[in-house]
């Protein structure tokens, strides 16, 4: 069992995730931190301020000296592969290897939400086949730019590159956990080839578990043990003032596989969030 929390970095303030996150990594029931990724906020005010995602990862990574941290997850659709290796590598380094490399397809760019994203930022669109893809190319380059010691050349369908090299490499060797996010079908099939922790939204439960079993057949075709996979639920705390709903649904999802929690804390975090979550939704 592990869980964390996580701090959507939009419609607040710096200074107030820094808080959270200080007082989470004293908190020992706490042993991971989340960011999301997005570029334009996708609650609240529009026109909010939103933080991107692995420059404040860095920034937290180097005021929290415990707490394991990622992003939940990076968008494969924002950043070229080889640059987001680069990114990554740097902040494993800075974190001194506490980095799990969360990453996904990304949002579609017809959703509402997420089209201004792409039109706002000038990021290409992809139909969701090459975006699975592409992915699967991208979790393939990412390891190797990791672990190579010697430049080399990758011919993909989505992703090409010539003499392409990292250095520094991370500091957990081989290299960092991947987490993959998602919940479609063609996307488990990269779980079980690529990743070592599988996160899904929470919400209908009975569906997660469905999931979960349809990983495990796609572990089986390919001769991996599904059990080296750990599974990973995203929960949202509903209410700061009724604990008892969300405690519920830890222990529901726990009691159904899922031994990897992270806990979405709404803003504004009020006065020692961190610890309220330990004391009223695990210790409860």
């Amino acid at each position: 069992m592990s869980f964390g929390i996580m701090t959507a970095p939009m419609q607040v303030e710096y200074a107030d995730i820094v808080r959270v996150w200080r007082e989470a990594d004293d908190v020992p029931e706490l042993e991971h931190a989340w960011l999301l990724d997005h570029l334009m906020p996708i609650g609240g005010d529009p026109a909010g301020p939103i933080f991107e995602g692995w420059t404040l990862l860095s920034a937290l990574a180097a005021q929290t000296r415990r707490l394991r941290l990622g992003l939940l997850v990076t968008s494969n659709r924002f950043r070229p592969p080889a640059v987001l290796a680069k990114i990554a590598a740097t902040v494993d380094v800075v974190s001194g290897g506490r980095l799990d490399f969360g990453i996904g397809v990304g949002s579609r760019p017809g959703h509402p939400l997420a089209r201004r994203e792409y039109d706002g930022n000038g990021l290409p669109y992809l139909d969701t086949a090459d975006a699975v893809e592409r992915l699967d190319e991208a979790c393939t380059v990412i390891k190797r730019l990791w672990t190579s010691g010697e430049p080399f050349d990758f011919e993909g369908r989505q992703i090409r590159l010539t003499g392409a090299f990292g250095n520094p490499r991370p500091v957990q060797r081989p290299h960092p956990p991947v987490l993959i996010g998602g919940r479609s079908a063609a996307t488990l099939r990269l779980v079980a080839r690529h990743a070592d922790i599988w996160n899904i939204p929470g919400g209908d439960l009975d569906d997660c578990v469905a999931r979960s079993a349809l990983l495990d057949r796609y572990c089986a075709e390919i001769g991996r043990d599904p059990a080296g996979i750990t599974r990973s639920i995203h929960l949202p705390v509903e209410s700061y003032e009724r604990p008892e709903p969300t405690r519920e649904a830890i222990g529901a999802a726990v009691a159904a596989g899922f031994g990897h929690v992270i806990l979405s804390v709404p803003a504004p975090y009020p006065t020692g969030v961190a610890r309220w979550v330990a004391d009223e939704l695990i210790a409860g």
